[in-house]
């Protein structure tokens, strides 16, 4: 809409822009994959997998994964690599599966009763299933940050070096070099370092989430597990995570779900989209979101479904 002189509303003219040409972006050739008619009929779906993932080197591979609660299955058939020192991206609409995949990775869905799961998950070649997998040191190698900042009712210090107390490290002068270099790690540092006796909960949201990821990389994991970590966060909050995730890609391998379409295609390397526990497409994320090999994809991507 828009004002004329004498103050009454004129209809603006609408847009006619394709929207393809108005980004520049080159045309579309993704063909329609079968999935919806594979799922009315409850057959398998194949993932497409695009070529540049094969090449790199694998910190987390997941192989023929299903899962259930109790009779009704949330996971079906998951194939996926997590390539080392990049980030990887869960996209998919709500209930598609991709916090229950994030969960299996360092077995948290083992605290509940109903579920089942076949398949397997390696972590640097070993694998995260086999009998006898010492689960507590699994999750020291593989840290978890939630969607809602959940720090320690106990000093941001304390919060950084508790895996350290919980292996009984007692040298002070280990905790304090700890603190320090997850705090700079987590781009904290400067505004923690002053009130590192201060209670954690006294912190702002965006602040409570960067403490629980330099308590998670104080363990120096493997693998960084995110699930949803801005969702809650303002947009000033989400982008210092944004760059945090940036920063710390390279030294740690990194998995992360979000339901941004923006923020996948900012902070993710690859991407991997899912849809009724189903995984979809897999490849790299300018691939994903520029030139998607299925329809599905690419509609669920541009936002015409999901």
């Amino acid at each position: 809409m828009t004002i004329t002189p004498h103050g009454s509303l004129k209809k603006a003219p609408p847009l006619t822009i394709p929207p393809r040409q108005a980004a520049r972006l080159p045309e579309s050739d993704a063909a329609a994959g079968g999935l919806f008619e594979a799922i009315q009929r409850g057959e398998a779906f194949e993932t497409v997998v695009h070529e540049a993932t094969r090449g790199e080197k694998p910190v987390l591979e997941v192989s023929n994964f299903n899962l259930w609660y109790g009779e009704a299955q949330a996971l079906h058939d998951i194939s996926l690599v997590c390539p080392d020192g990049k980030v990887t991206a869960l996209i998919g609409p709500s209930g598609c599966g991709k916090s229950t995949l994030l969960r299996c990775v360092n077995r948290m869905n083992d605290l509940i009763d109903s579920v089942r799961v076949s398949g397997d998950m390696t972590l640097n070649g070993e694998s995260i299933y086999t009998a006898g997998v010492d689960v507590i040191e699994l999750r020291k190698r593989i840290g978890m940050v939630f969607q809602k900042p959940n720090p320690f009712p106990m000093s941001i210090y304390e919060n950084v070096v508790y895996s350290l107390r919980i292996d009984g490290e007692r040298d002070r002068s280990v905790l304090d070099e700890v603190c320090e270099q997850s705090l700079r790690g987590a781009g904290l540092w400067d505004e923690a370092k002053d009130r590192l006796q201060s209670s954690a909960l006294a912190m702002s949201g965006g602040q409570q989430q960067r403490l629980c990821i330099a308590r998670a990389i104080a363990a120096e994991p493997d693998v960084l597990l995110l699930d949803e970590p801005c969702s809650a966060l303002d947009p000033i909050a989400t982008g210092r995570i944004e760059e945090l995730i940036d920063e710390l890609k390279g030294t740690y391998s990194i998995l992360i779900v979000t339901h941004n379409m923006q923020q996948a295609s900012r902070a993710s390397d690859y991407t991997a989209f899912m849809y009724l526990g189903r995984l979809v497409e897999f490849g790299p994320t300018d691939e994903i979101f520029l030139q998607p090999r299925l329809k599905e994809t690419e509609d669920y991507v541009t936002g015409r479904f999901g």
